[in-house]
């Protein structure tokens, strides 16, 4: 169940009362833009949470109210090293300054008792989601346990006593001497004390860090981790097996994935032999946890409400849990082959250098490996001797009548890209892996007798695929050689990623065949798409089908007469939070009110046979089985879908500019103008030295930007992709305007390919986000670091 922060508050309890008066005093005082003068102050207690109260304090000044968030110890007695306000607050303060870790702001810390009666901080108010339902060392546990119950009394339960001693004789040597493996541990890291934006899919609040430590992190991990081992709500029920045992909910990945997300996020080896130690630790501290809300409930001062009295026999089922899971004969599971991650995790650390034989050992930073030379070598050859022989072929049939055909040639140069191991190159390792794994599962050959590992491309980085989709960039027609174009390379990741396995099975995999062809609509005609919220398209529940309605245009692909299936981004609930309107759905092409209304121009280009339609989807009537991940969706699937696509268009922007760059040099060397070769004009050379050096910019920013997509992953490296998609296309402009210039007339015109080329990097400034996103993306980060 989520609520919204607002939604938590409740009038403060009775014995929870405090001089409201002496705090407005206080926090006027001492709380940097406090509002003033006040025309109301009224405190609320949050009901969510059983551990120090929180309360919220409303301000009416101005006609507006600002809130802020008190939190304090709770009054009478307390268990020794207990509800530590004062550790949390200088927690808070220094993750705050120091670090990315999402958290309030702090504004001050009171220790004076005499001001409420116990000591208390004061931090930012944050308005969003809880979700609640879903630290070494042991010792200081078990002490806290023997305070909270009384020996001899019924309350006092021997498995957990027997539990403290299992944990003692087992803890891992790392930390029984403390000397490595330490860290910052939380200490009650789960997702009701997750702050989530009320719109957005990130967290913007971090909470309860009164049990924070130095120790191991494992511990936190585990700890989070208890929902798959223990039902938590521990309602009266037979059973209170976690997600182990009665299925993951939707949207929560298997346990083996989460832990391999967090593992290769924070560069942690797989903890095999420590697992069994840390989750029943974790299990062992919830027990002590609630043994002592069940203690603060007998003396009358617990903060939770009623649910605090039923704390004991929540802890005794804890411990009962943990020597079952102790008992166990395996209590991991081996490490998956790829966890289905969020697109922010690093990729390149779950597959090690044994399992990869591309990753650069022993090299430069940017220095291609042996491998990636010879398939670089392979795919400059396969240009010069298929590709730019076959351009002026290319454009004569795009020209003519029948443009809206395949050249028979283009089938015939599949297939020898796909002999000569040149085939779906895109596709990122860990993609691979887990393709491999849910399409194919061991087999060796699909439908014509294809190899997997053909299908499955050469297994590379981002990094790598950087060398290699630079080369294809050289010809507007090479992509689609090697099945490595827009837009089927993000659709098939979305496929890959979020689709079923008869999706898969259906569209996938004919996709990866290169027997079909896709297309992706979502911008629309009568709104700014670049703001996505904006979209009109609407996709109707309608028993087991959906209806869509509404108009799409730069549907790129849809015009070519082997695309089959379109993903259309929609809106199932216009009344949902801005960012969980948006559902994505398959559409087949055929499917009656599916309208190609016409193709579109760049620049005087139609880019048939591919092209860019205006589609007009009237009463679509699609099985409800064609949705993708479920409703609400949309924009999850939009940010995985830009995954390793983010930086396919900036990398072929280096090729294209190169390509300029020969052909204007090759036209310098060879005309002549005012008694001497172009190429001896000082002017001349001085566009071609600074075309080198905004390329070699340009080169290196997107393969910064590549590896830094491999080890940090979407969110973390989006500052540096935002400005690769900035640089790539203005410098590839730059450079084939001046490459057109020394052509003269020639370079404007269909002869030769610089016009087409200048034109898709034009377009590319607007279709791959507008520049003006990415300024903003740039400009926030560099603010938000001066801050910190």
């Amino acid at each position: 169940m989520a609520k919204l922060t607002s939604h938590l508050l409740r009038e403060v309890h009775p014995a929870q009362c405090f001089d409201e008066a002496a705090l407005l005093r206080y926090a006027a005082a001492h709380v940097e833009g406090f509002p003033a003068p006040l025309a109301g102050f009224a405190v609320r207690q949050f009901g969510h949470g059983q551990s120090n109260p929180t309360f919220c304090l409303e301000c009416a000044a101005q006609g507006a109210v600002k809130r802020y968030v008190l939190r304090k110890k709770p009054p009478g007695v307390i268990l020794q090293s207990a509800h530590a306000v004062e550790r949390e607050f200088e927690v808070l303060k220094a993750l705050g300054v120091h670090t990315d870790v999402p958290v309030p702001r702090v504004f001050c810390l009171c220790t004076d008792a005499s001001i409420i009666g116990t000591p208390f901080y004061i931090m930012e108010y944050l308005e969003g989601w809880i979700y609640s339902d879903n630290k070494l060392p042991v010792e200081r546990w078990e002490r806290q346990y023997l305070a909270s119950t009384g020996e001899g009394k019924p309350d006092r339960y021997q498995p957990m006593l027997d539990l403290a001693g299992w944990l003692k004789q087992h803890i891992p040597k790392d930390d029984s001497s403390g000397a490595s493996g330490t860290g910052l541990v939380h200490g009650d890291f789960r997702v009701d004390n997750l702050v989530f934006h009320p719109e957005e899919d990130r967290v913007i609040g971090v909470l309860d860090w009164e049990l924070s430590t130095l120790g191991n992190q494992m511990c936190d991990l585990a700890y989070s981790c208890l929902p798959y081992i223990v039902d938590l709500t521990l309602e009266e029920k037979k059973s209170y097996g976690g997600f182990e045992h009665v299925g993951n909910p939707e949207g929560i990945p298997p346990l083996p994935e989460y832990l391999a997300a967090y593992c290769s996020a924070a560069g942690k080896p797989w903890p095999v032999a420590d697992w069994k130690f840390c989750v029943a630790f974790s299990l062992f501290r919830g027990a002590s946890i609630y043994a002592g809300i069940y203690h603060r409930f007998i003396l009358g001062n617990a903060s939770g409400g009623d649910s605090a009295k039923y704390a004991g026999k929540r802890a005794n089922i804890l411990v009962d849990r943990a020597w079952e899971f102790i008992n166990r004969r395996t209590v991991l599971p081996e490490r998956p082959p790829l966890a289905i991650m969020d697109s922010e995790v690093s990729q390149q650390k779950l597959v090690d250098e044994k399992e990869n034989p591309y990753l650069m050992k022993g090299q430069g930073k940017f220095v291609p490996s042996q491998k990636v030379s010879e398939l670089r070598n392979k795919l400059i050859k396969f240009m010069e001797d298929h590709i730019y022989p076959m351009e002026n072929e290319f454009y004569k049939l795009a020209l003519s009548n029948a443009r809206w055909t395949i050249h028979p040639q283009e089938e015939n140069l599949k297939e020898a890209a796909k002999r000569e191991g040149l085939w779906n190159l895109w596709i990122p390792f860990d993609s691979a892996a887990r393709a491999r794994e849910l399409l194919f599962g061991g087999n060796n050959c699909v439908s014509d007798g294809n190899s997997n590992d053909l299908l499955l491309g050469a297994g590379l980085s981002n990094l790598e695929y950087g060398h290699l989709c630079e080369i294809m960039g050289r010809s507007v027609w090479a992509p689609q050689i090697f099945n490595c174009g827009a837009p089927d390379t993000g659709n098939m990741e979305v496929l890959l990623r979020y689709g079923t396995k008869e999706q898969q099975e259906k569209w996938l995999i004919p996709l990866l065949e290169g027997k079909i062809r896709s297309g992706f609509a979502m911008t629309e005609p009568q709104v700014a798409s670049s703001d996505a919220t904006n979209i009109e398209c609407s996709i109707t529940r309608q028993g087991e089908y959906y209806i869509i309605n509404g108009k799409k245009w730069w549907t790129s692909g849809a015009m070519d007469p082997r695309c089959k299936i379109l993903i259309v981004m929609g809106k199932t609930d216009f009344t949902a939070p801005k960012h969980k309107q948006q559902s994505m759905i398959l559409v087949d092409i055929n499917t009656p009110g599916v309208h190609i209304k016409r193709p579109l121009l760049v620049f005087g280009f139609d880019d048939a046979p591919h092209g860019h339609a205006e589609i007009i989807f009237d009463n679509v009537r699609v099985p409800a089985k064609n949705i993708l991940l479920g409703e609400g969706r949309g924009f999850e699937i939009a940010q995985g879908r830009l995954g390793p696509g983010r930086l396919h268009h900036c990398m072929r922007l280096i090729g294209a500019a190169e390509r300029g760059m020969d052909m204007m040099v090759e036209r310098a060397l060879k005309r002549r103008a005012f008694g001497k070769m172009i190429a001896e004009h000082g002017s001349f050379l001085s566009d071609l030295a600074k075309c080198r050096i905004e390329v070699e910019q340009a080169r290196l920013l997107v393969l910064e930007a590549a590896d830094q997509l491999d080890r940090l992953g979407n969110k973390r490296a989006r500052g540096i992709i935002a400005m690769a998609k900035v640089a790539a296309p203005n410098m590839a402009l730059n450079v084939l305007d001046r490459a057109m210039q020394v052509h003269g007339a020639g370079g404007l015109s269909s002869d030769t390919v610089l016009s087409h080329l200048w034109a898709t990097a034009r377009t590319l400034r607007i279709a791959d986000g507008p520049d003006e996103v990415h300024l903003g993306t740039i400009a926030k980060l560099e603010v938000r670091r001066a801050r910190m």
